[in-house]
């Protein structure tokens, strides 16, 4: 049984912006904080927040607030951020290179512990101070070391065969670059996708619906 249930998707996503703003006002030595006073920063509503954080529990005192180093550490623990599950990146392409470098993994619950690659010229060198091994050599890598996630910057066709390799070795948490539908063929793992075409793709249309002229905005004919 999980600790909360039944939490909403669109609230478990709103927590990492929830850390990020309480991190950034403690930068700004601010200690306490009403839920209006959050929402005129994030832009959600006042009732907004008091519902999401009522998910987790009471948190806050009315007249006073939020307390927020308390709420910060709150929401991290919530996020498991006092966790360092053991990781491996597969792919040290340009993708997989800029994730390993600029990622701040310890501090975001994950320990980097090793990368993985199919090209001969990668193997061997190192990033982030990882050296980079086969693809060949994970099996006796998971022999040795326990891993909980595999990161996966790999090109879509090259998904399939390497993803049932690893869950063949037991590995059942994923954090996927490659737009390989995992979840479709595994019923029993967990995956966080990440989609930076939709997401370029989702600024185009924003961008696009607000130079539209207003008799077209909204109401578009599709032909045939």
């Amino acid at each position: 049984m999980h600790k909360y249930e039944n939490i909403s998707a669109p609230v478990i996503k709103r927590l990492p912006r929830y850390y990020r703003f309480l991190g950034e006002l403690l930068d700004n030595g601010v200690t306490r904080i009403s839920s209006r006073e959050l929402s005129d920063r994030m832009g959600l509503t006042a009732s907004q927040i008091r519902q999401d954080l009522n998910c987790f529990g009471g948190f806050g005192q009315q007249g006073y607030g939020y307390t927020v180093e308390g709420l910060y550490h709150e929401i991290g623990h919530i996020l498991g951020l006092d966790h360092s599950y053991p990781a491996i990146l597969i792919g040290a392409g340009n993708l997989g290179k800029a994730v390993a470098v600029h990622m701040s993994f310890e501090k975001r619950g994950f320990r980097l512990i090793g990368i993985f690659d199919n090209d001969p010229e990668k193997t061997g060198f190192e990033i982030r101070g990882i050296t980079v091994f086969s693809m060949d050599q994970i099996e006796q890598f998971l022999s040795n070391h326990q891993v909980d996630v595999a990161i996966l910057c790999v090109p879509k066709t090259a998904a399939p065969e390497i993803v049932d390799h690893l869950y063949e070795l037991g590995i059942r948490n994923y954090w996927n670059f490659s737009h390989y539908d995992l979840a479709v063929h595994y019923q029993d793992i967990i995956v966080e996708n990440v989609h930076l075409n939709d997401s370029l793709m989702v600024l185009c249309y924003k961008i696009t619906d607000a130079n539209e002229p207003p008799e077209q905005n909204g109401k578009r004919q599709l032909s045939d």
